[in-house]
């Protein structure tokens, strides 16, 4: 294979990963710029599937997003809060409820919220709970505050199981490897287009004892990209 062939580019995709955590806010004053480069739609991707790995690695998708408002500076004080949407409940489906091990919906709860960090929302989120496998606070949290659901149910020691993932947009258009080349490797000063939209996961949470008690479905949004990036 030719060395200016398809894998060019693979050998710039580890340089553009080693330099993620280097991403900073290059100039605050200016709304954030990301550049429709070769370089910066792996950028995006390579962001997007480590937010990925690490919502399918880990116990919580608040601390993964705490700690991704906080590397990323996304807000001044990196905390997650959870704004309800009040609106027309979404009945569970004959799935959702076996999953559960519910025998009908009126054992469930239903709780939408935008997960938000500072200004910007991370993500929005349908849950499904099971109010009698949680303590009353817990209940109570869920019920009166902003109290996002990875936190009020803390003392469960909760664990994720993934149902499905979904990546709604793919940054690097298709062929591209086979192309040899993702875009432009110069400055551009046109703006990458980021969907609204930037990954999807449902997920069932169980507690300590392997009690599955909650069922989430949420959407990832582009305020995650929300700052600009310092390419290699």
């Amino acid at each position: 294979m030719s060395r200016t062939g398809p894998c060019r580019w693979l050998f710039f995709i580890p340089a553009v990963l080693a330099a993620l955590p280097a991403f900073v806010l290059a100039e605050p004053a200016k709304p954030p710029f990301w550049p429709d480069t070769g370089a910066g739609r792996l950028a995006a991707l390579a962001l997007i599937q480590t937010l990925n790995a690490e919502l399918l690695a880990s116990r919580s998708a608040t601390l993964v997003l705490e700690k991704w408002c906080r590397d990323y500076r996304l807000a001044t004080e990196p905390r997650i809060v959870a704004e309800r949407v009040k609106g027309e409940d979404k009945a569970p489906d004959a799935e959702q409820l076996q999953r559960l091990g519910v025998a009908s919906a009126a054992e469930l709860k239903y709780r939408r919220v935008r997960l938000k960090c500072g200004e910007r929302v991370l993500s929005e989120a349908d849950n499904w709970y099971v109010p009698a496998r949680l303590t009353a606070e817990m209940n109570r949290l869920l019920d009166a505050t902003d109290t996002p659901f990875g936190k009020a149910v803390a003392a469960l020691e909760p664990y994720r199981r993934a149902v499905s993932t979904r990546l709604p947009w793919l940054p690097l258009p298709d062929g591209w490897a086979v192309a040899g080349r993702v875009g432009s490797t110069v400055q551009s000063r046109r703006r990458l287009a980021i969907p609204a939209e930037l990954l999807e996961h449902r997920a069932v949470l169980y507690t300590r004892d392997h009690l599955p008690f909650s069922e989430v479905h949420e959407v990832y949004q582009r305020d995650l990209l929300e700052f600009s990036p310092r390419l290699p």
